[in-house]
């Protein structure tokens, strides 16, 4: 059975109702949940954890910066990044 391709859309979707159950707050795809006090540094582990066990890819090396992880928007594009199957919302 074919799934459909990973978007932006649908990842920044499911990121940000991660986080608003995770955090009791909602949170929108451009928010800064570092800035904005929602999170904590040690939560960015999770976030690791999180992306890679649900989009079955590895977060390595240089990928491993706070900036990845600040809002939605950046982590879906994290994402498309590193799947080998992602689509960029803009193709």
């Amino acid at each position: 059975m074919k799934t459909s391709p990973l978007t932006a859309e649908a990842i920044e979707s499911a990121m940000t109702a991660y986080l608003t159950e995770r955090t009791k707050t909602e949170v929108k795809p451009d928010d800064d949940i570092f800035a904005s006090g929602l999170v904590s540094s040690m939560f960015a582990m999770e976030l690791v954890v999180h992306l890679e066990s649900t989009y079955d890819i590895a977060i390595i090396g240089p990928e491993l910066k706070i900036d990845n992880f600040r809002t939605a928007k950046v982590m879906a594009a994290l994402v498309l990044r590193l799947s080998e199957d992602g689509v960029a919302s803009d193709a």
